[in-house]
């Protein structure tokens, strides 16, 4: 019967655990941006250092990022998404120093994904 309780007692806590991560985690998930909203609010730009590398092989393209913005408009982290190796790299870095106005739902400031392309080309 001891047993029994133990079993009941961890179902318990697991269904209030669940429905903790659920109503927490309901409110954290980022605001989805439009390329151009994105582009709207970028405040502060930092260009991408063409690695010489990408320069002597000749290499161009464009590098795809999703930039987490907090509600402060910092870049908390940035995905890569798709481009050739060598160039993502630098492309990251450059998105992670720029600033943006903070995004907002209902009239307070939220985190955002925004989508980034950018074109390396000689």
């Amino acid at each position: 019967m001891l047993r029994r309780f133990r079993v009941c007692g961890y179902l318990g806590t697991v269904a209030l655990a669940g429905l903790f991560l659920i109503t927490g985690f309901a409110q954290e998930t980022p605001k989805k941006v439009s390329k151009s909203e994105g582009l709207n609010a970028v405040t502060t730009k930092v260009p991408c250092e063409y690695p010489p590398i990408a320069k002597q092989l000749k290499i161009e393209g464009y590098v795809e990022l999703e930039a987490l913005v907090t509600e402060s408009g910092l870049v908390e982290k940035v995905n890569i998404l798709s481009g050739n190796p060598v160039l993502t790299r630098p492309a990251s870095d450059a998105v992670k120093k720029w600033k943006f106005a903070p995004f907002t739902s209902e009239g307070k400031a939220v985190k955002a994904l925004v989508p980034v392309s950018l074109s390396f080309k000689m």
